[in-house]
């Protein structure tokens, strides 16, 4: 048993090994990118409560937005931008992306989040709870709806803007920004609009905020896949992707 376990391990070891070798800077790049995101993102969050509102709920949802649609402009190129284990696990649903890179952009992008918080409760303190998500007077159901209804929309528009071959070019990360920073100004008090469950990872981890965590996972991920069935529909297969 112990020679069987050993060898499932070196396996395991050496699978993890050749998926880092095939897209080692491709997953470095989405960890930094998930790093920016959750940093400026959440750090907004934080700094609003310090400065007593200065930058308002709508100032949130624009650097949400705003940083996005940045990201895939300035990091599209070297990783795809996912930033969003929901966003990685949609597309290799799609079939648009290898099975090997979907646990090292997964770990990546949780490895950015967890960085981004740490540096953030270091530089501003146990602020604002991290910025973490939390549903609305514990409605764990309410929120469970939405982010996935939320994450559904997201993704819909990833795939319409990002990959179909009829979208105008070069307007994806606007699309994408603009409907991340949508979302969040109009649903952001009442579920924290996540629709990424690093987003989510990052505070939860570092502050310790664990209450209804699940629903930042199950959610978007649902929302994401939902997403994936609807617009196969309607681009007839994929068929009409690049």
């Amino acid at each position: 048993m112990a020679l069987v376990c050993g060898r499932r391990r070196k396996l395991v070891i050496t699978a993890w090994e050749d998926a880092m070798a095939d897209c080692g800077r491709e997953a470095y790049a989405e960890g930094i990118g998930t790093f920016i995101l959750v940093f400026a993102g959440t750090g907004a969050v934080m700094v609003n409560k310090i400065s007593d509102g200065a930058i308002t709920h709508v100032g949130i949802s624009f650097v949400f937005g705003a940083v996005v649609a940045a990201l895939i402009y300035g990091i599209g190129h070297l990783s795809g931008a996912h930033f969003n284990p929901a966003v990685t696990l949609a597309f290799w649903a799609s079939g648009f992306f290898p099975k090997r890179r979907v646990l090292p952009y997964i770990l990546a992008q949780s490895v950015g989040a967890i960085a981004a918080s740490t540096l953030l409760l270091i530089a501003l303190g146990p602020v604002a709870k991290l910025g973490a998500t939390l549903p609305l007077n514990d409605n764990w159901l309410q929120s469970l709806v939405l982010e996935t209804v939320l994450t559904f929309i997201l993704m819909f528009v990833i795939l319409g803007s990002g990959l179909d071959r009829r979208a105008p070019i070069g307007f994806a990360g606007l699309a994408i920004g603009l409907t991340v920073g949508l979302e969040a100004a109009f649903m952001g008090p009442i579920t924290g609009a996540s629709m990424n469950p690093v987003r989510s990872l990052g505070p939860a981890f570092v502050g310790g905020i664990w209450q209804h965590h699940w629903v930042y996972w199950v959610a978007p991920i649902l929302g994401a896949q939902l997403a994936v069935i609807v617009y196969r529909q309607l681009s007839d297969g994929f068929r009409d992707f690049q």
